[in-house]
């Protein structure tokens, strides 16, 4: 018997991530994160999933009184925010910066006592060469569907055309569209995933529930664009909150994210310019 063990050593079980592992709150420590929440949704993606959704509903309405459909409408893609190209880039850079500030207060509402929160939602360089493998791979997962997705919807008069920032304006034009990747990559996963998975599994909500009301909140977010895109970004929020339950790891998402979106923001513009009645 004690030969037999040590030939067949029992199984470790496996490891818990803390994220998984949270202790449920209660009475005056639960209204108080009940209350942040909702304040850090009303500044963060919260907000703006409020005007995406009338952003949506308006093109709805217009489309309807102009007897047309959704795709003879369009939307923008990083909008320029300034007619000369040097304040639009200072306007752009101070958008980043701004926005990375809130992803920063959110970091922050995490941190507790002794506990590290950028290591606890992981999102640092601990395991890097594992986090970029299985970006890419979801990039991969995510990002060739997803193009399929918008095609069709196009096709379907479903979903609205995307006009994209052209990339010859400025030499830094580019560098400021990476940077804007960064941005939602960062902005999106760690508060969908990173703290709202903290703060619902304090409450006592179960895995499912989170992962499904996080996903309906980032399509959502992308609502703007229409029906292919909230189809589209619900899937990725399944999809993205089933691997950080497995993992316990924000950076393959957040690397993933700005993958996907750095090709959707430069690959984007030169696909429409040599396949043009694609998209």
């Amino acid at each position: 018997m004690w030969q037999s063990d040590k030939m067949h050593p029992p199984k470790r079980p496996p490891v818990v991530s803390e994220v998984l592992n949270l202790p449920r709150v209660e009475g005056a420590t639960r209204t108080r994160l009940t209350w942040e929440v909702w304040i850090v949704l009303a500044i963060t993606v919260g907000q703006s999933a409020v005007y995406s959704i009338l952003s949506f509903v308006r093109s709805l309405i217009r489309a309807a009184q102009q007897n047309q459909s959704l795709s003879q409408q369009q939307t923008q893609l990083n909008p320029n925010r300034d007619a000369e190209a040097i304040w639009n880039a200072v306007y752009q850079l101070l958008s980043v910066f701004f926005a990375l500030s809130l992803v920063a207060l959110v970091v922050y509402l995490l941190w507790e006592p002794g506990k590290n929160a950028l290591r606890r939602i992981g999102l640092d360089f601990s395991r890097f060469g594992g986090d970029l493998g299985r970006a890419l791979l979801l990039g991969l997962v995510i990002g060739i569907p997803g193009l399929a997705l918008y095609v069709a919807g196009r096709a379907l008069g479903i979903t609205l055309q995307v006009s994209a920032s052209p990339l010859d304006a400025a030499w830094w034009t580019v560098p400021l569209l990476m940077l804007a990747a960064l941005r939602a990559g960062l902005t999106e996963e760690v508060i969908f995933l990173g703290y709202l998975f903290d703060r619902l599994r304090r409450f006592g909500w179960n895995w499912w529930a989170i992962i499904l009301t996080t996903a309906g909140l980032r399509a959502a977010y992308h609502a703007y664009q229409g029906f292919g895109a909230i189809v589209g970004n619900f899937a990725m929020g399944v999809v993205f909150g089933w691997c950080y339950r497995r993992w316990g790891r924000v950076m393959p998402l957040v690397i993933a994210h700005t993958l996907i979106d750095i090709v959707a923001f430069i690959g984007y513009p030169l696909a429409v310019t040599l396949f043009p009645g694609v998209f």
